[in-house]
């Protein structure tokens, strides 16, 4: 009798055993659920640094003539610049480029019959850098003003940077990343799960954009230089798991 419990406790034993091992091995291979998640970042700011570009040239036969109204040119620039507030120091000059002109000639039946020199074209261009970024861009609307003066000036239109993106990048980031996790926690809220950790977290590309502009994004980043109120954006894909 008492040699049939022992063996009916150690059967008992065994089953036992068996069920709790066969029930960990099915829980290991079990894969864990997962949600996928995509975080928008975006904030709206306007450039703190504007470079602007003009440039402005003279012809004449004689190159030593085109040099002096040139020069003379150069004078009235630079009076009308520093009149409007712009420090001497940040009116940056080029070196002055030199080009001949030449007229093609052709017969009445359209043979090539040589070229004609007609002068000299010599071009000077400059170069403002400043953190004044409405007064350079009222003043590069204005320029033209010099025409009066019989210098022909002509305006590239603005460049507008920000000299904090990195500040920026870190903070449209962090607003990615959390703009992610509350999507994340809403979709395992409304699916009955509680939130785990998280296993994977990738960044997009960060955009550069004007405000209220139609540009589209690019694989390798927008990076907007003719706007001065721009919109940087960035996005954050984060995969969490769920329980």
């Amino acid at each position: 009798m008492k040699q049939n419990l022992t063996a009916i406790i150690f059967a008992l034993a065994i089953v036992i055993a068996s069920a709790i091992l066969g029930n960990a091995f099915l829980n290991r291979n079990k894969r864990s659920g997962t949600v996928d998640v995509t975080g928008l970042g975006q904030k709206n700011f306007s450039s703190d640094l504007v470079v602007w570009e003009g440039n402005f040239s003279r012809e004449n036969m004689d190159i030593r003539v085109a040099y002096a109204e040139l020069e003379k040119d150069k004078k009235a620039v630079t009076d009308y610049l520093v009149a409007k507030g712009i420090p001497k120091d940040q009116i940056i000059f080029r070196a002055v480029n030199t080009n001949p002109l030449y007229r093609q000639n052709y017969s009445s039946t359209g043979n090539y019959m040589g070229q004609t020199f007609l002068g000299y074209e010599l071009n000077q261009s400059l170069q403002i850098e400043s953190k004044e970024v409405d007064k350079i861009d009222q003043i590069s609307r204005e320029i033209t003003e010099l025409l009066l003066q019989g210098v022909k000036f002509y305006s590239q239109p603005p460049r507008y940077y920000y000299t904090e993106l990195e500040s920026l990048k870190i903070e449209m980031i962090s607003k990615a990343t959390e703009d992610a996790r509350v999507r994340a926690e809403k979709i395992a809220e409304n699916s009955g799960a509680k939130l785990g950790k998280l296993i994977a977290a990738n960044m997009g590309i960060f955009q550069i954009t004007g405000q209220y502009s139609t540009e589209e994004y690019s694989w390798g980043g927008t990076f907007n230089t003719t706007s001065k109120e721009k919109t940087a954006s960035i996005t954050m894909r984060l995969s969490y798991s769920v329980r």
